[in-house]
């Protein structure tokens, strides 16, 4: 273990405290870093804003890393009386975990894909078997060998050409979602000389086995270029396809289903423009399918002669309509399923003589499959009060078979083979929770809170059956309610570490969120953002009201945006909650939508508004965690941050617990925790990543008074 030491750094204007690991020593000695204060004018719609931690945003200055790191051992000695807990939180949660375990195998173009781990071992083995499951295995990527010596690793895709000889992988060793392209002959196994570095780890592969479409980053981390690589030729020849100059847009190329054309899509948070190209000729020029218009949103797929259209088009939850190939124009696309005020189209996947929609009404999904010729429409039945279900793997068009995943509150994740001809289904694997785990033990909930405008907000609950609903249990309530993103009331094996401990788990399906809809979402962003952190307040409110818990019992959590959720209801109701986890959390919102330099700044105006705009400004600086932290008591709080995160700069979350530490008037724990190897999605591995979420848990559990 590491020598604990007291570090002062008077000479560069600041001063890290931290405790010497000695006997004599006692934890409320311990003193947290401060922070120097080098005041920052920034100045903005005539508003002048004084930012006295500014200077932490350069990564690469050694007064930066030493705060850093003093802040990791401040949180090291402060949890060091948790220490056997979050031990025994994390090897309860590996221990759930089946460590020889294999995904269910699809097929595509003559082969069988799938991923396994192995005992012990951190990363996915990626394989397949020809031709039928009993062939000799083909090792395609091992993730455990290429990771050896990395703090961090990650695959982001891989490719196999149309011939089945070669593949295309990609990776990542930092944690800034930077990714190196590599390709191997699956003949020799051996890899080819040339890599691409700086892509978004996208690989598409052309039908002539020789030519591979990828997609370059820019300074911002902005997916702006289409290029195309000639494998066995240097990179620096490949050749732009398609060049996105519209700095609020970003762009994307993939295959259809039908591996006949390749599509461009460039996208912005409220509009979409695709492109297509025979994929037979890799070398022709990609065609408009219907130029870009402000707030018109299409995602097109590919049948026979047609596209098939997910669209926005006159319709706000979305419609399917089709148009002929040769004539791709909005003028030209025609009615499939038309719009429902109350139902969502979140999906579609197409099949020779079926098509599957994926739909979401009252909040929940639905699965929905019809027949070419019409005689067949149908739902699959679906019987728990809060479940999640989606369209799985499905690669082939000629098959009968619709796979999807099903998991809810009390049912792990699930994988069914569904016939779409006689409506009959195989269980394809359930996941395994290793320990004796009786879905039976536990009670889910789906209940519908009344909030401070009368709008019905859901929030899915659960608890272990035996729970007293006199409000002396503990409780955790967590939250996203951004870019339409949906927290569905999922399956997870971690949260029964808090179950068994007689903790209540509320998820809040709150507005910024699709769950009853696109309205549900327009409600919950640009200039009504705080009806995101309102309904939250109001089920956390719910929770105690109704007797679930007490406001000394009640824990929040949420991440990313989410974290932006956990640094408002911080300021606006602290009071309610007894703590606070905030993963990478987006705290500094004016600021940071102010830089464009910034990755995600440019194409999330209209998510969030831009500042330049002083209505915009105004209604941002009125919300931003960071500018309303304000001299009054805070609840315990946990925070976490990568140093190479590039959804969230470290700096947003390291300011915001410098600012809370000078403004506080509390001494309730705060506490931040610094992935120094990573990024936004923490560490890398399936066991390492463990530790955090046991870390998180622990906090929370030592904030309840639980330490066993």
């Amino acid at each position: 273990m590491r020598l604990l030491y007291l570090i002062a750094i008077i000479s560069q204007g600041f001063y890290f405290s931290s405790c010497v690991s000695q006997n004599s020593k006692k934890m409320n000695n311990v003193k947290p870093p401060r922070a120097k204060k080098l005041p920052h004018k920034l100045v903005e719609n005539g508003n002048v804003r004084i930012d006295n931690y500014y200077w932490m945003n350069q990564w690469d200055n050694p007064d930066v890393l030493d705060y850093l790191n003093a802040e990791n051992t401040y949180t090291r000695e402060m949890m060091k009386p948790l220490d056997s807990l979050k031990e025994k939180l994390f090897k309860e949660m590996k221990g759930r975990i089946k460590e020889n375990d294999e995904s269910v195998p699809y097929f595509l173009n003559g082969y069988y894909y799938y991923t396994r781990y192995e005992e012990g071992k951190e990363y996915s083995i990626y394989a397949r078997k020809k031709g039928n499951l009993e062939a000799p295995e083909e090792l395609l990527i091992d993730g455990n060998k290429l990771a050896e010596g990395k703090s961090f690793f990650a695959v982001s895709d891989y490719g196999v050409s149309e011939d089945n000889k070669l593949l295309a992988y990609s990776t990542d060793t930092i944690g800034r979602r930077k990714y190196t392209l590599y390709f191997k002959n699956l003949e020799t196994g051996k890899l080819f000389k040339e890599t691409i570095a700086n892509t978004t780890g996208t690989v598409v592969w052309a039908n002539d086995n020789k030519t591979l479409f990828y997609e370059r980053k820019d300074e911002a981390l902005r997916s702006y270029k289409i290029m195309k690589h000639a494998l066995g030729t240097d990179s620096k020849m490949d050749k732009l396809v398609f060049h996105e100059t519209d700095e609020t847009y970003s762009t994307y190329v993939y295959k259809s289903k039908s591996r006949k054309y390749l599509f461009v899509l460039s996208w912005s948070t409220l509009s979409t423009e695709m492109r297509f190209l025979d994929a037979n000729n890799p070398d022709g020029d990609f065609k408009v399918i219907q130029p870009r218009e402000k707030n018109l949103e299409y995602y097109a797929m590919h049948k026979g002669d047609y596209f098939y259209i997910r669209t926005n088009l006159d319709a706000k939850n979305y419609r399917l309509l089709k148009t002929h190939v040769k004539s791709p124009g909005k003028e030209n696309w025609q009615e499939v399923i038309p719009h429902r005020s109350d139902v969502l189209l979140e999906e579609v996947e197409l099949f020779d003589n079926y098509y599957v929609l994926q739909e979401k009404n009252r909040g929940l999904n639905n699965l929905r499959v019809i027949s070419w010729d019409s005689k067949k429409d149908e739902y699959i039945e679906f019987n728990d009060p809060a479940y999640s279900v989606f369209i799985g793997t499905n690669p082939e068009f000629n098959t009968p078979i619709l796979r999807y995943v099903y998991n809810s509150l009390t049912t792990p994740q699930t994988t069914y083979d569904y016939n779409m001809s006689d409506g009959t289904q195989i269980l394809m694997k359930q996941q395994e929770i290793v320990g004796g785990f009786n879905a039976d033990d536990y009670q889910a909930e789906r209940i519908m809170v009344t909030a401070r405008d009368g709008k019905k907000i859901p929030m899915s609950l659960v608890y272990k059956k035996g729970f007293n609903k006199d409000g002396k249990s503990p409780a955790v309530i967590y939250g996203y309610g951004s870019y339409g993103a949906n927290v569905p009331p999922y399956f997870s094996s971690a949260r029964l570490s808090l179950l068994d401990r007689g903790f209540v788990y509320a998820i809040a399906h709150i507005r910024g969120s699709e769950t009853l809809g696109r309205a549900w979402y327009e409600d919950g962003k640009l200039l009504h953002k705080k009806n995101t952190f309102y309904d939250f307040i109001d089920c956390s409110k719910y929770l105690i009201d109704q007797n679930y818990t007490q406001a000394n019992s009640l824990f929040a959590m949420g991440g990313s945006a989410g974290g932006l959720l956990m640094g408002a209801v911080s300021n606006m109701a602290p009071e309610i909650y007894r703590g606070i986890v905030a993963s990478v959390p987006f705290v500094d919102v004016v600021t940071t939508m102010l830089d464009e330099s910034i990755p995600l700044t440019t194409g999330e105006w209209d998510e969030w508004g831009n500042p330049k705009d002083s209505v915009y400004f105004n209604y941002m600086l009125s919300y931003s965690p960071y500018d309303n932290v304000e001299k009054k008591e805070y609840p315990a709080m946990l925070i976490t941050t990568g140093l190479h995160d590039s959804q969230v700069q470290y700096w947003e979350p390291v300011k915001w617990v410098a600012k809370l530490r000078e403004m506080k008037t509390d001494n309730h724990l705060l506490l931040i925790e610094i992935n120094m190897d990573a990024g936004h999605g923490g560490a890398s591995g399936r066991f390492s990543s463990l530790k955090e979420v046991a870390l998180e848990y622990a906090f929370i559990l030592g904030q309840a008074g639980i330490t066993q």
